[in-house]
């Protein structure tokens, strides 16, 4: 982004109101084990207006770091789980704001029609910047069954291939952790999803939330998180695994302390950070500086250079 446009670029997050297929009954109903409905319930949050969200985002983003050109993120839940008309309607208040310069489309790789590839591609066009993200989680479709995702990795590629074929860029979220999952579980997800061809990528722990599934199993023994050293070992193969040119969007995530239960870690962000940065440094050295990982603060993007920086 700093290259493209000669700035810092930054997503501002906004809910827009969406819920999800996998709840409301149209593909399941409960969600994914890992998920609290009650927290993120439709009924229950009265998001402000997306011109208000931006606005807000502005000023906290302005004071952190200066940027002044934004991507809106559509974050919460799924995003092109509308009517393309409604699609269009909210997704234009944010790119009529002056310093919007594109779209973060955030959703589930089985809820993205033609109609609504027409929709960003159309945006594309018309010089925006417009990134896909799919929430995939996993490669293994016995993962995706045990969580009650709902898809499977068919979907995803029927996605992903129908989006890069138009242009249009492609964001893979991957939870590691997930449950019956190993490293090497991990290493094959990020496999198939670099061979099938993706932009960029994010990496999540996955959380113990009050109010799920999940946290049932754990309190049952039946459930063990990833500790620090397990999940940082395996973002750093994971990151030395990908190509130069897939863009890192994330490497860690926290959730809300009022409802974490586990790992305890999760809620340390900047330890999980400087832990990743240190043993990507390593790495470096270890590979007489044939790689260079830099960890952009603000908005934990990683960098991937040809050659490691001298000092």
């Amino acid at each position: 982004m700093l290259a493209k446009y000669g700035e810092r670029i930054h997503k501002i997050a906004i809910d827009a109101g969406f819920t999800c297929p996998n709840r409301d009954g149209s593909i399941g109903r409960g969600g994914c084990t890992f998920c609290n409905n009650v927290s993120f319930s439709p009924n229950g949050r009265k998001p402000e207006s997306i011109a208000k969200q931006i606005e807000s985002g502005r000023q906290v983003i302005r004071k952190r770091t200066g940027a002044r050109k934004y991507l809106a993120y559509f974050q919460a839940y799924t995003n092109t789980y509308a009517d393309v008309q409604e699609l269009s309607l909210l997704y234009e208040q944010a790119l009529r704001e002056p310093d919007v310069i594109g779209i973060d489309i955030g959703t589930r790789p089985d809820c993205v029609p033609d109609k609504v590839l027409d929709l960003l591609e159309a945006y594309q066009q018309q010089g925006y910047e417009v990134w896909l993200e799919l929430g995939l989680q996993s490669a293994h479709d016995a993962t995706l069954d045990l969580v009650n995702r709902g898809h499977g990795y068919a979907e995803y590629e029927q996605t992903t291939l129908k989006a890069r074929s138009r242009g249009i860029k492609v964001c893979t979220h991957l939870i590691l952790g997930l449950p019956g999952e190993s490293s090497q579980h991990h290493m094959t997800s990020l496999e198939r999803v670099l061979d099938l061809g993706v932009d960029g990528l994010k990496f999540h722990p996955l959380h113990v939330v009050k109010g799920t599934q999940l946290a049932n199993e754990w309190r049952r023994g039946e459930y063990r998180p990833l500790t620090m050293n397990e999940y940082v070992s395996d973002v750093v193969e994971m990151i030395s695994r990908t190509p130069d040119e897939v863009i890192f969007h994330r490497i860690t995530g926290t959730a809300s302390p009022d409802i974490l239960l586990a790992p305890e870690w999760c809620s340390k962000k900047w330890q999980v950070l400087n832990r990743v940065t240190q043993a990507l440094d390593k790495q470096c050295r270890l590979y007489n500086g044939l790689f260079d990982y830099q960890i952009e603060p603000s908005s934990m993007q990683v960098t991937n250079n040809p050659a490691c920086s001298s000092g």
